[in-house]
């Protein structure tokens, strides 16, 4: 599968996505405003570090 910049974005935000909305539906203890103000943010920048090292990764191992 050809990955560009559109789909790498939609999937990216549906993993986000779905841990968010698994948080706030589960009874984790957890309150709405810790999940959106604290764990969303926290995943994104999480997740934007991951993709970032990977695509690097990735651009490495094509040209070696």
């Amino acid at each position: 599968m050809e990955l560009d910049t559109t789909k790498t974005a939609v999937a990216f935000l549906a993993i986000v996505g779905v841990g968010v909305a698994v948080l706030l539906t589960r009874p984790v203890g957890m309150t709405t405003e810790t999940v959106l103000m604290m764990v969303a943010p926290s995943m994104i920048v999480f997740g934007l570090l991951a993709l970032a090292i990977g695509v690097k990764h990735g651009e490495y191992r094509a040209t070696h």
